[in-house]
C-alpha cells in the first residue's frame, strides 16, 4: 500500500518535498549500512542480524534493550502490510461492489487476519517454501513497475485524463514542485506526518541482515545486497515521485461534468470541481498510478506482490531476532523462544508468538496509525547502529578491525544524531515512550547483570576510563581532606578468610582500593598455573565484594609479603594500609614463623603502611571450605594462613615507637591535641611482678586451665558471614595513643555502613590524671566535633598507668613462658625468646597491655566490636613478647581489630 501512496505523498508534499523525504530516508538508510557493513565485517555475523551486531558491540545492555523493541518492530512492520495489502483489496472489491462485512474498517480487519494466517502457513512449511514465493512476487513487482513506467509514456485516453492522468506536461509538473497540505479523514498533514507514514517503506534494508544465520558469506551478503537495495529503490521511489508529479495532476472531475462525455476537457476543466468533490487525482485517489498503467490490473498486482512480501520479510525476521535474543538467555522466562526446529532451526514458537502480535495490530485497521508507531522503532535501532559502530571506533580497540573501509565514525554518529533528530520531530511523545522503553529494558539488564562477554566497546571504553582516571590522579596533590584507607588485606585464597574479606570490604567498599593478596611459597614454576587465576574474582562477584586479588611466588611468606608492600598498585592508586589476621597459633607454630609473622609489622610500618590486625573468636581461617567456583586443585594450595604459616627467620626493624605527628591543617600547623599523645612506657610504675619475674625460672602453669591453653585453642568455631548480616550492639574504639587519626576514621567509616549503621559508636581515651576527667573529656569531645566523628559516648580511662592486679599478670606470665630465655641459651641464637632485660627494659610497657585488657574486659566484654591502638613493634622487642602483648589486647574478647596508622595525618580540622 506504501507503494501506491507514493502518489498522494507527491500530491500533499508535492515533487520538491516528496524527492526530500525520499532523500533523507535514504540518507539515513545508507549511514546505517555503512555503520553495520564496517561492523558485520569486523568478524563472524551469526544469527540475529541488528541485534546480534548492536549487543556484541555496544553489550547486552543496549544489545538485550534493542533485541525486544526491533523484534517487536518487525512483528507490527508485519501486521501494517498485511494492513496495506488489505486496504487495497477492499478498495478494489468495492469498487466491484463486493464488501465482506459491508463495514470498511471490519473488513480491513478481516481481510489482513486471512492474510497473515496464510503467510504464517508459508512460513511454518519452510524457509525454502519462503524464498521461492518472495521470488515469484519480485518478479511480479517488476512487471508491475515497468507497466507502470511503460504507461505513463502512452497517450491518455479522454477517460483516463478525467481522472487525473493527463500524460506529461510542463504545466503539470511546475503545479506539482510545490507542496498542498490538506486535511484527509480528520488529520492535518504536514511534512513531518508524511514522512512518518513514507519511512516503514525503508525499513527493509535490515531485512537481509535479520535472516544473517542463514546466509553462507553474511559478512560480504549483507553490505553488497543492502547497498545494492537502496540504490535500486531510492532510483524507483524518486522515479515514481517525479513521473506521477509530471504527468498527473493533484484534482480531477472525473465524470463529474455532464456534458463531458463527447467533448475533450482542457487542463483547466478538468481540474475545476465546482460544486462536486473532487475525488480523482493524486490527493485523492491511491488507484491513479492503475489507471497511468499501460495494464491496470498488473498495478494491482504489483502492490500485492510489496505488500506481501514485505509482510512475510517481517514474518520471517522478527522471530529469528527473538530466537537470538531468547539463546543469549538475557531475559527470564523466554527460553521457549530460542528453541530451533527442523533442519534449520527454525523459530516456530517465535512465529506462533509474531503471528498473535500482527493479528493484534491487524486489527487497529489504520495504515496512517501503524506507520508511525514503526517508524519510531525503527529509527531507534538505526540509531543504536550507527552509535554502536561510532562507540566501537570512538574505543580505539584494536579488536575492531572491520575490512569495509569505507565508513568514517563521525558519519556514524551524524546517522545517529539524525535518527534520534527525526524520532522526536516526527511524534515526540511516541519518541519518549520508545527511549523509555529502551532505557527501562536497559537498567533491568544492568541489575540482572547477564553472565556474558562478547568483549563490547563498553569493556574497551571502561579501559581507556581507567588508564586516564589512573595517569591524571598523578597530577594531583595529596591532601589529608581526600586520604582514604587503601587496604592490603592478606587473605591468601579469599574464599579461604570471607570473614577477613568481609570486613575489610566493609571499610573500602564503594570508597576505596581494596588488594587481596595471595603468597604461593615456593618456586614459581610450581605454581605458574595458578598465578593468573580468576576464580577469586567470581566468588568476589558472588559475595558482592569490590576488589582485586594479587597472588605471587615467593621462597618465603615474609619475602612474597615484601614485595605486595612494595609493588601492588599504579601510581596512587596504592595501598597504604595493611590489614591481616592474628596468628591464632603462635604458641604451637615454629617460633622462625612467628619470628617472620612479627617482622611482617616492621615492615610495613619500614614501608610507611597502617596495620591492622584483626582477631574474631575461633580464628579467620575456614580450612579451605570446599567451594564450586573454583577448581578442585585449588584447595591443595598454600597461601597465607594465620594458622599455618612457615617464614624464614628475618633481621629486626629499626625502633618504630613514635608518638609525634598528629592532626594538621592543610598549611601545615600542628593542630593536634598534645594532652592526647601518651608514648607507651611513659611515667613510673612500682616494682614488683616483674621484678619478682625476673630469674624466675619456674613454670607458672601448675594446671592447664590457664590462658596459654586458651589462646592455643578455642571452641568458637569460625564464622564464615559473621560480618554479613546486620550487627547490634557498640563499636568501641580505645585510641589510646595518636597515630595520625587512622584508628578513629576507619571504625568511623564502618559505623557508616549498612551492616553497621545500628551500632553505636563509643570513644575511651587515655587521661592525663584521675582528678583532669571533666576538662581531658571536653577536650576530646571538642576534637571529635572539631573532625565531625558522630560518637554516643566518650569515657576517658585515667589509670592505665597503675600496675595491673597480680591475676592478670600471673595470666600473662603464663602466656610467656615458652618463650622465655631458658640457661644456656643466647639470644643471638634465638631472637624471638625474651631475657630478663627485655623484662626489665619493657616492664611499664608491658603493665600497660595488662592494664588496658582490664580495662577492656571491664568496659568492652559485650561490644561487636573493638577497636584498639597497636603496640608498636620495637626494634629490639622479641617476637615472643610482642606476640604476647598482641594476644593480651585481643584474647577472650569479641571481634578486635589492632590497628595504628604510620603518622600520616588522616583527619582535618578544615572543610
Amino acid at each position: 500500500m506504501l507503494f501506491l501512496r507514493l502518489t498522494w505523498m507527491t500530491g500533499q508534499a508535492g515533487i520538491g518535498l516528496a524527492s526530500v523525504i525520499v532523500l533523507i530516508s535514504s540518507l539515513v538508510t545508507t549511514l546505517t549500512t555503512m555503520s553495520m557493513a564496517a561492523i558485520c565485517t569486523n568478524g563472524e555475523v551469526k544469527g540475529g542480524g541488528a541485534y546480534y551486531m548492536i549487543s556484541r558491540s555496544l553489550g547486552p545492555e543496549f544489545g538485550g534493550a534493542i533485541g525486544v523493541i526491533f523484534s517487536l518492530a518487525n512483528a507490527v512492520a508485519a501486521s501494517m502490510h498485511a494492513v496495506g495489502f488489505a486496504e487495497t483489496l477492499r478498495d478494489l472489491l468495492y469498487k466491484y461492489d463486493i464488501a465482506i462485512t459491508g463495514d470498511l474498517l471490519h473488513d480491513v480487519r478481516v481481510i489482513a487476519s486471512g492474510t497473515m494466517v496464510l503467510l504464517l502457513i508459508i512460513v511454518l512449511i519452510g524457509l525454502d517454501f519462503e524464498s521461492k514465493a518472495q521470488l515469484v512476487l519480485l518478479v511480479i513487482l517488476i512487471v508491475s513497475l515497468f507497466n507502470y513506467f511503460i504507461g505513463t509514456f502512452l497517450p491518455p485516453s479522454e477517460e483516463k485524463r478525467r481522472v487525473g492522468f493527463v500524460g506529461y506536461h510542463g504545466s503539470v509538473f511546475l503545479q506539482n514542485v510545490g507542496p498542498d497540505f490538506r486535511e484527509s479523514d480528520g488529520t492535518d498533514y504536514d511534512f513531518f506526518k508524511i514522512f512518518a507514514i513514507y519511512f516503514p517503506s525503508a525499513t527493509g534494508i535490515l531485512a537481509g541482515a535479520n535472516i544473517s544465520g542463514d546466509l553462507k558469506n553474511p559478512s560480504k551478503a549483507i553490505p553488497r545486497g543492502t547497498f545494492l537495495a537502496i540504490l535500486i529503490t531510492t532510483i524507483v521511489y524518486l522515479a515514481i515521485v517525479w513521473t506521477c508529479g509530471s504527468c498527473m495532476v493533484r484534482d480531477a472531475v472525473g465524470a463529474a461534468v455532464a456534458n463531458a462525455s463527447n467533448m475533450s476537457l482542457t487542463l483547466e476543466d478538468i481540474q475545476t470541481c465546482g460544486n462536486v468533490s473532487c475525488s480523482f487525482g493524486l490527493q485523492n485517489s491511491h488507484a491513479i498510478m492503475g489507471v497511468a498503467s499501460a495494464y491496470g490490473p498488473l498495478i494491482y498486482a504489483g502492490a500485492f506482490s510489496a505488500t506481501l512480501s514485505s509482510s512475510l520479510a517481517c514474518l520471517v525476521s522478527a522471530p529469528k531476532v527473538f530466537q537470538a535474543l531468547a539463546k543469549d538467555k538475557l531475559f527470564p522466562f523466554i527460553g521457549i523462544f530460542g528453541k530451533g526446529y527442523g533442519k534449520g532451526g527454525e523459530p516456530r514458537p517465535g512465529y506462533i508468538l509474531t503471528f498473535v502480535i500482527c493479528v493484534g495490530m491487524s486489527c487497529i485497521g489504520s495504515l496512517d496509525i501503524i506507520a508511525p508507531i514503526i517508524s519510531n522503532f525503527f529509527l531507534m535501532a538505526y540509531a543504536l547502529i550507527n552509535f554502536s559502530c561510532f562507540d566501537a571506533a570512538f574505543a580505539n580497540s584494536p579488536g575492531f578491525r572491520p575490512s569495509f573501509h569505507f565508513f568514517n565514525k563521525w558519519l556514524s554518529l551524524l546517522g545517529a544524531l539524525i535518527c534520534l533528530v527525526i524520532m522526536f520531530l516526527l511524534k515526540w511523545w511516541a519518541a519518549l515512550a520508545t527511549v523509555i522503553m529502551v532505557s527501562g529494558l536497559y537498567v533491568f539488564l544492568v541489575r540482572r547483570k547477564p553472565d556474558v562477554n562478547w568483549g563490547s566497546s563498553a569493556q574497551a571504553h571502561a579501559y581507556n576510563d581507567a588508564l586516564k582516571s589512573t595517569l591524571s590522579l598523578m597530577n594531583v596533590n595529596e591532601h589529608v581532606k581526600n586520604f582514604r584507607p587503601q587496604i592490603l588485606a592478606l587473605t591468601g585464597y579469599p574464599r579461604n578468610r570471607p570473614a577477613l574479606v568481609d570486613f575489610t570490604s566493609c571499610i573500602t567498599k564503594r570508597q576505596s582500593l581494596l588488594v587481596c593478596g595471595h603468597v604461593f611459597v615456593g618456586d614459581m614454576q610450581r605454581h605458574v598455573r595458578h598465578l593468573r587465576s580468576t576464580a577469586a574474582y567470581r566468588w568476589f562477584s558472588n559475595r558482592d565484594v569490590r576488589a582485586f586479588y594479587s597472588s605471587l611466588a615467593a621462597p618465603t611468606i615474609r619475602h612474597g609479603v615484601q614485595v605486595l608492600l612494595q609493588s601492588q598498585g599504579l601510581g596512587k592508586l596504592r595501598p597504604n594500609t595493611l590489614l591481616m589476621g592474628f596468628k591464632t597459633n603462635w604458641q604451637t607454630a615454629e617460633p622462625p614463623s612467628v619470628h617472620n609473622y612479627v617482622g611482617i609489622i616492621h615492615d610495613a610500618f619500614d614501608l610507611h603502611y597502617g596495620v591492622g590486625i584483626l582477631r574474631v573468636p575461633g580464628g579467620l581461617d575456614t580450612h579451605k571450605v570446599s567451594d564450586d567456583l573454583l577448581d578442585a586443585t585449588d584447595d591443595t594450595l598454600e597461601g597465607l594462613d594465620e594458622d599455618n604459616v612457615s617464614m624464614e627467620e628475618g633481621a629486626g626493624n629499626k625502633d618504630k615507637d613514635k608518638t609525634s605527628g598528629g592532626l594538621t591543617e592543610p598549611s601545615g600547623n600542628d593542630v593536634s591535641l598534645k594532652t592526647f599523645k601518651h608514648s607507651q612506657g611513659q611515667g613510673h610504675v612500682n616494682n614488683g611482678y616483674i621484678d619478682d619475674l625476673v630469674n624466675d625460672t619456674r613454670d607458672p602453669r601448675p594446671a592447664q586451665s590457664s590462658a596459654l591453653s586458651k589462646c592455643e585453642s578455642s571452641d568458637d568455631a569460625p564464622s564464615f558471614n559473621r560480618f554479613r548480616g546486620k550487627q547490634q550492639g557498640t563499636i568501641d574504639v580505645w585510641w589510646l595513643f595518636d597515630d595520625g587519626g587512622l584508628g578513629l576514621l576507619v571504625p568511623y567509616l564502618l559505623s557508616t555502613r549498612k551492616q553497621w549503621k545500628n551500632c553505636k559508636l563509643r570513644v575511651f581515651c587515655a587521661g592525663t590524671k584521675r582528678s583532669n576527667i571533666d576538662a581531658d573529656h571536653r577536650q576530646m569531645a571538642t576534637l571529635l566535633n572539631k573532625l565531625r566523628i558522630d560518637c554516643s559516648e566518650i569515657t576517658v580511662v585515667p589509670d592505665l598507668r597503675t600496675k595491673p592486679k597480680r591475676s592478670s599478670y600471673k595470666e600473662f606470665e603464663e602466656v610467656i613462658y615458652q618463650w622465655r630465655l631458658k640457661g644456656g641459651e643466647f639470644q643471638d641464637d634465638y631472637p624471638w625468646k625474651v631475657s630478663d632485660a627485655d623484662l626489665a627494659s619493657h616492664k611499664e610497657k608491658i603493665y600497660m597491655q595488662i592494664k588496658i585488657r582490664e580495662k577492656l574486659l571491664e568496659f568492652s566484654k559485650d561490644a561487636s566490636l573493638i577497636v584498639v591502638t597497636l603496640p608498636v613493634p620495637r626494634k629490639f622487642c622479641p617476637s615472643g613478647l610482642y606476640m604476647a602483648w598482641l594476644d593480651t589486647l585481643s584474647r577472650d574478647l569479641p571481634p578486635t581489630l589492632l590497628l595504628r596508622g604510620n603518622q600520616q595525618s588522616v583527619l582535618t580540622f578544615t572543610s
